[in-house]
């Protein structure tokens, strides 16, 4: 019944999605929080720069992100992010994308993450002689954190799903190889099963695993 798997990297496939989802991931908490950190900071300037960067961005497909950054980037402007071969040059450029993208919404996630933290508590903190950073640092991001867990699971998800537009540029991920697979073989039903459960496989025991995490440390006011 799946002998149309045979003479295919299956596993190889979703590896590398799970690598452009935990890179990707890693890269968006790191410059979301930073563009979050502008949005509430005290200085016009960033927190402008915050602003525009968010409503453009997450007002822009995924799909026009991704291209721009193999077309524009790489084969235009020259900047390879020092790989030199074909496949890994597109595989860092859909990261560099993904992250780009995702770190709008991660960004939201963790200002409204800061707007669940007493406002007196930061008043306290700055009463006691911290600055900005030690406030947001010390203070009122640990707290955020711990309340966002839910709505940064549900980026998470969507980011996994959407790794699907690397595609667009020749990653060799999931949805390259079901494209490849559904030309070559006549079998699109039980194709398109077999990469809808290994999405389920993926995406299910996140939501899971992090929304017990979230009931854990959520904070109790």
């Amino acid at each position: 019944m799946f002998d149309f798997l045979e003479g295919y990297d299956l596993l190889g496939a979703f590896w590398v999605t799970v690598q452009l989802t935990l890179l990707s991931a890693a890269g968006s908490l790191v410059w979301g929080t930073l563009l979050a950190a502008m949005r509430v900071g005290p200085v016009p300037l960033m927190r402008g720069f915050g602003t525009v960067y968010v409503n453009v961005v997450r007002n822009i497909p995924l799909t026009v992100i991704i291209l721009f950054a193999s077309l524009g980037l790489s084969q235009t402007l020259n900047i390879n992010l020092g790989a030199q071969a074909f496949d890994t040059i597109n595989f860092r450029l859909a990261v560099l994308g993904l992250v780009a993208y995702t770190s709008a919404f991660v960004c939201e996630a963790i200002r409204s993450g800061i707007n669940t933290v007493p406002v007196g508590q930061a008043e306290a903190a700055r009463a006691l002689g911290l600055g900005f950073t030690q406030v947001l640092t010390l203070v009122v991001l640990p707290q955020a954190f711990r309340s966002v867990v839910g709505p940064l699971t549900n980026v998470l998800i969507a980011l996994t799903k959407n790794t699907t537009v690397a595609a667009a540029i020749g990653v060799a991920e999931a949805a390259l190889l079901m494209k490849k697979m559904i030309e070559n073989e006549a079998e699109l039903l039980l194709i398109s099963a077999v990469f809808a459960f290994g999405f389920v496989c993926l995406t299910l025991p996140t939501g899971l695993i992090l929304g017990w995490v979230g009931k854990k440390v959520a904070v109790k006011r």
